[in-house]
């Protein structure tokens, strides 16, 4: 059962690529999409702990077809060939150290094609590194706050082969009523390497840790 607080058929849809979604079948993946229900959000990637996860999502955003933008580290985006590869494919290099820079730029990005009419998701894999850490950082859940966008929840479960794009979000700004909604949509997953997931809590909130949240 959905935990999404907006209602189906959600309106925005894609076509897709009928060879991605084949080589998906091929490797064994299926994918749950349904459309997002506006034009502008957030949509947050979990768990984060392999370079697999970058392979598997890029084939997942072709099928689906969906275009979104995506934070990375701004040293992989220094190597010319790559960094116009990966901007090409929606990536948006973040300096860490400017982490509110990035936050207050986006939400008004965000705010600017809502004004507009025209669309604007950004994925984010709220972990922000393969290897584990304590927590997540906050710039997604800032920006989707802050300009008042659904926040989308992304399930990447190795152990089902399934990538998961169906529940969607109306943030409060309470974080740990928002966070305990989030880490039960979560709660099962399995990453490709589940001792590297992240614990379902901001890393700069006062949100409980999340084993007393998800199990």
């Amino acid at each position: 059962m959905s935990s999404s607080d907006y209602s189906r058929p959600y309106p925005v849809q894609f076509r897709g690529s009928a060879l991605a979604r084949w080589l998906l079948r091929h490797m064994g993946w299926r994918v749950h999409f349904e459309g997002l229900p506006v034009m502008q959000g957030v949509l947050a990637v979990y768990p984060h702990t392999s370079n697999w996860d970058f392979v598997n999502l890029l084939l997942v955003k072709w099928a689906i077809g969906i275009p979104v933008r995506f934070w990375g580290k701004d040293s992989l985006f220094r190597f010319p060939l790559f960094g116009r590869w990966m901007r090409s494919l929606g990536g948006v290099p973040v300096e860490r150290t400017s982490a509110h820079g990035v936050v207050a730029d986006t939400v008004a990005q965000l705010e600017q094609a809502r004004a507009r009419g025209e669309y604007f998701w950004l994925a984010v894999a709220p972990e922000g590194t393969r290897k584990y850490i304590p927590g997540w950082r906050s710039g997604f859940y800032r920006v989707a706050v802050q300009a008042g966008v659904p926040l989308g929840l992304v399930r990447v479960d190795y152990r089902l082969r399934e990538v998961k794009v169906t529940d969607f979000i109306r943030l409060s700004g309470d974080e740990t009523a928002d966070f305990q909604r989030i880490a039960a949509v979560f709660d099962g997953v399995t990453g490709c390497r589940p001792g590297h997931a992240a614990p379902i809590r901001l890393l700069d909130s006062n949100v409980p840790r999340a084993e007393t949240i998800v199990k």
